[in-house]
């Protein structure tokens, strides 16, 4: 059975960093992502990395959010560094066992087959 599991949210000063984690399991994922929504908002993807370690940021975030792969392929983090008040969202993975290479990291997608329930970050002061 497919699962995906988000954990390390939490609250942050402005230009703190937090290090978000996911673990899928259930199968092999070959595409993981990261995406956000905050209140009154639609859901926004913000990262990918794909099964050769490629990865792909929305604009947003580029240069301050780092994806990365822990000692099992179905585990990612997202390092988040400079926070700001406009990161306050809830942070979701997801995970898809269809798209390899670049069929995940060519554009950023919003069609993952599997999702965590969310981890909530918060940047005020």
């Amino acid at each position: 059975q497919a699962q995906v599991v988000e954990s390390g949210g939490g609250s942050v000063q402005p230009g703190g960093s937090l290090r978000l984690s996911c673990e899928a399991s259930g199968a092999t994922y070959w595409c993981m992502g990261w995406f956000r929504q905050a209140p009154g908002k639609e859901r926004e993807a913000i990262a990918a990395m794909d099964d050769e370690d490629n990865t792909i940021y929305s604009d947003s975030v580029k240069g301050r959010f780092t994806m990365s792969q822990g000692t099992h392929s179905n585990i990612v983090y997202l390092q988040m560094n400079s926070l700001e008040p406009e990161d306050t969202a809830m942070y979701y993975c997801a995970a898809d066992p269809r798209w390899a290479w670049d069929r995940c990291t060519r554009t950023l997608r919003n069609d993952f087959k599997y999702w965590g329930q969310g981890t909530q970050v918060t940047v005020s002061s």
